[in-house]
């Protein structure tokens, strides 16, 4: 008859391997709670390779790259075949005013396939850490846009909206899917929705918004532009969207002064009684008023910001 085994609940049933490395761990328990009465240091054999890992992965850290990212690989343009630091070094150099014309081209980003590590020169698929030498080629790394960057303090984010690495952090940004592009948090409740918003020019100098690495900044008729290109408009007095014409900031203050430089104009005797439609660029809503030689004045929202349409 074969033996019995009964394991009672709670028992643990050891074989005689077992046994024996229970009594090991119990010996080697007992040695280490000996070392901690005596002060002495813990075995760290495991810490320090953990530090000779992270060694290994930090070495070249902010060391390599461009002016447009700090990074330990260059990339191959899969259009051209040819190997840059990155796709904005690529796009610099191959629609600069010396290259012919038919040639000029944007290297399309998911398509990069291979990278060159900066450190060793091996070139590999896409991957965050090189397969020779072991280093990592950018802290930040996004298998989708084939992007790396060691300078993560950009807080760089892959939006799955926009199809690309923003950044600012996700935490401050939404992604509106009617204008197709991330805006600040602070405007998620506020700003008008105009379809494709970003995927557009600046209405100034004509870059391409939807990837521009310029501020992009949200006009209050929903329109886009450059932050800057805004900020030169206002210094040459021009206060309208360039694209709607719709008033970019607070007029009041100005429509006051309007108000008193007409009350101090008065119109000759044979143009005070006549009368004009106007168009008002601010409320889109038409009115017939007097005219005057300064300005017209909407009959709804009281902005001068208007056209003249009949005489």
């Amino acid at each position: 008859m074969g033996e019995l085994a009964i394991e009672q609940p709670g028992f643990q049933h050891f074989d005689v391997e077992n046994r024996q490395h229970a009594s090991f761990r119990e010996r080697e328990n007992e040695f280490t709670f000996l070392q901690q009465l005596n002060g002495e240091p813990m075995p760290v054999e495991k810490d320090e390779d953990d530090a000779s890992a992270t060694a290994l992965l930090e070495r070249g850290y902010l060391q390599y790259g461009c002016p447009h990212y700090r990074r330990r690989c260059r990339i191959r343009a899969p259009c051209c075949n040819e190997i840059f630091d990155c796709r904005h070094c690529h796009n610099d150099a191959m629609n600069h005013i010396n290259v012919n014309q038919k040639e000029r081209h944007e290297l399309p980003r998911h398509q990069v396939q291979q990278v060159v590590c900066s450190l060793c020169g091996t070139e590999q698929e896409v991957q965050q850490v090189c397969i020779n030498c072991g280093v990592c080629m950018g802290k930040y790394f996004c298998g989708t846009c084939k992007l790396f960057d060691d300078d993560t303090s950009k807080n760089q984010y892959h939006c799955n909206g926009c199809g690309i690495c923003r950044i600012g952090g996700r935490e401050n940004f939404f992604h509106c899917y009617k204008c197709g592009c991330c805006y600040s948090i602070l405007l998620k409740n506020s700003h008008p929705c105009v379809e494709g918003a970003m995927h557009h020019d600046c209405p100034v100098c004509f870059e391409f918004l939807f990837d521009s690495r310029n501020d992009v900044t949200v006009l209050p008729c929903g329109h886009t532009i450059h932050k800057n290109c805004l900020k030169e408009m206002r210094e040459h007095h021009q206060y309208a969207c360039p694209i709607c014409s719709k008033s970019v900031c607070d007029m009041s203050k100005v429509w006051e002064k309007f108000d008193m430089e007409i009350a101090a104009t008065p119109m000759p005797e044979p143009y005070q009684n006549k009368m004009v439609w106007i168009l008002c660029n601010d409320c889109g809503k038409t009115s017939q008023v007097q005219f005057h030689v300064v300005a017209q004045k909407c009959g709804h929202c009281k902005s001068y910001n208007t056209r003249q349409t009949r005489g």
